[in-house]
């Protein structure tokens, strides 16, 4: 009983600081979403040479794209034009981190934690995407794949977990008001892009919360520091499905048990941007020389980024565990728990509406199945 309300009261903290940022996050990705045309990405993305993909790294890394959800959209830069090296880059700066896992990243992690997490994530994308300017894009060029295909192949794939289509939402045309596209864009924050966290949002929490209050530190931090660490937390990211935002409250709750901070820098870089789907994509559109540039440019970079993290934490005598939950003494208590109400009833809402989809589904198939029993089917 006792372990019981020391999880619950774990996860209520973590909640609790994690709303306010995450609210905050959603709004700046409601007015990125209104005010950003991938269309216009595309034409700044063209070219050969690092500088587009330089660029498509510093594009991508604000967008708060899912993990699978950014599938589509380089995609359609590719269509675009973008070159092979500028797609990897943005396949990987976008969905390694964004507005929304920016501010998650400091209310949880801290402020150290908060500034080299999206540094690290840009330097794995001009890393990935030199080394597919230099091996990948001597391949053959596999770009003549319909835009049809790579989304039939993605949705057979992909695990988010909503009811849309994974487009990138472009947003309203220019002939419609400044404020019709703001309304878009919130709405596709708090709607779509609150559909695609929920549930992983909900998962991680529990699961940190289960980590903080009932295993012991001195486990995990011993393992964290061993010579495999690194290379153990990217074998562990690299097949999950799972995006920069979600994967947050689990690294708090590591971190909080005493996981080396470098440790779980791997796993924040390797989790989002590298999955079953997103290496099947890369390798059908961009070719196998490209996929392998993809994947050792994750991986390498995020070890060599877990392994300086560690270094500047014991040179600059940062003391991790005081930074996490850093919101706590910047937010008054009543602004947390305002917060934490209105996320709960949205992330209650979307819930609600997955198992009415849910349910509503299975009885149609229920109906037409007994429909075929009777014979009334048959003809």
């Amino acid at each position: 009983m006792n372990t019981v309300i020391a999880i619950s009261q774990a996860f209520i903290d973590l909640w609790l600081d994690a709303a306010v940022w995450l609210i905050l996050g959603f709004i700046v990705a409601g007015l990125l979403q209104s005010f950003i045309r991938s269309d216009n990405l595309g034409r700044h993305l063209q070219g050969r040479g690092l500088w587009p993909a330089i660029k498509a790294a510093m594009l991508g890394t604000p967008l708060p794209l899912c993990s699978c959800g950014v599938i589509p959209a380089a995609m359609g830069l590719r269509r675009a034009g973008a070159s092979k090296s500028a797609t990897t880059a943005f396949l990987i700066a976008t969905p390694e981190t964004g507005v929304d896992s920016i501010a998650i990243s400091y209310a949880l992690l801290g402020p150290f934690m908060a500034i080299i997490r999206p540094i690290a994530a840009i330097f794995s994308a001009i890393v990935s995407a030199t080394l597919v300017l230099v091996i990948g894009e001597k391949a053959n060029n596999n770009a003549a794949h319909t835009h049809h295909e790579a989304e039939h192949t993605h949705e057979h794939s992909c695990s988010c977990s909503h009811d849309h289509d994974h487009h990138h939402h472009e947003v309203s045309p220019d002939t419609q008001s400044w404020l019709a596209r703001l309304w878009g864009g919130q709405r596709y924050a708090f709607t779509e892009l609150l559909e695609d966290l929920s549930i992983w949002l909900i998962v991680g929490l529990v699961i940190s919360a289960v980590v903080v209050a009932t295993v012991p530190s001195d486990t995990l931090a011993s393992i964290s520091q061993g010579p495999w660490a690194m290379l153990v937390m990217a074998l562990i990211g690299v097949p999950m499905y799972i995006c920069a935002s979600a994967s947050t409250p689990l690294a708090a709750g590591l971190m909080l048990a005493g996981v080396s901070p470098g440790a779980i820098l791997v796993f924040l870089l390797a989790g989002p941007a590298t999955n079953i789907a997103t290496l099947g994509i890369v390798n059908k559109e961009l070719g196998f020389r490209s996929l392998i540039s993809y994947l050792s440019g994750v991986v390498v970079v995020a070890i060599g980024f877990g392994y300086l993290t560690n270094a500047l934490v014991d040179a600059w005598q940062i003391n991790i565990q005081s930074e996490l939950a850093s919101s706590n003494q910047l937010l008054p208590w009543p602004i947390s728990a305002i917060a934490g109400i209105a996320l709960a009833l949205l992330v209650g809402f979307d819930l609600y509406h997955k198992l009415s989809s849910y349910y509503r589904r299975r009885h149609q198939s229920d109906k037409q199945s007994s429909c075929c029993h009777d014979s009334c089917c048959h003809h």
